[in-house]
């Protein structure tokens, strides 16, 4: 079992009792304003099958978030190679929140230990991270993690239908240029594209 701490919250192996949860929050269209749409429960409970898989597999992937304190999940966060048939190569970071969980820095405190992990534990020379354009909150996290952004890298989402959604932007940041650990540093959280 693959688990990371921060200050406040746990990234674990999901649950059953995540399924439901989880469910909800791939239905709100809030949460998946910078996505196609909305998920099915159907679709949703085989995300958290594949993603466990992938954690069984290599130790290391798409987490489950829960709140250290109260033991609530809250969504999702950490690393997977980048899909087949993306115009780039590597290991993107993501995260996904509830909407309650909004406000508090969960994304970014989650985000800077995955990105962390990447780096120190799995020897990675880079991290990705990937989002539509117009997603301003999760580019904020983004630059927050110290991440940069060219725009020459900037690409149509081949996933994505035609649309306001299928521009994305592709933000990197390489190994030595990180100087967090897992601990709260940011102020605001984003719905980040993985998964």
């Amino acid at each position: 079992m693959s688990v990371l701490r921060t200050d406040r919250l746990l990234l674990r192996d999901w649950r059953a009792s995540d399924l439901a949860p989880w469910a909800a929050m791939n239905a709100d269209p809030e949460v998946r304003a910078y996505f196609p749409g909305v998920l099915t429960p159907e679709q949703s409970a085989a995300s958290v099958a594949g993603f466990q898989a992938d954690l069984d597999r290599r130790g290391w992937g798409w987490w489950a978030v829960e709140v250290a304190a109260t033991g609530e999940f809250v969504g999702f966060a950490g690393l997977d190679p980048v899909d087949d048939g993306m115009p780039f190569t590597g290991v993107e970071a993501g995260w996904r929140l509830a909407r309650p969980a909004w406000g508090h820095g969960y994304a970014t405190e989650a985000a800077r230990t995955v990105v962390s992990h990447g780096f120190e534990s799995l020897g990675l020379a880079e991290v990705l991270a990937v989002t539509a354009a117009g997603n301003l909150r999760s580019r904020a996290v983004m630059d927050r993690l110290g991440m940069t952004h060219d725009p020459a890298d900037d690409f149509d989402d081949p996933e994505v239908p035609e649309g306001p959604l299928r521009r994305s932007v592709v933000y990197r940041l390489r190994a030595g240029g990180h100087r967090f650990g897992g601990g709260r540093r940011g102020v605001s959280d984003a719905v980040g594209r993985g998964g």
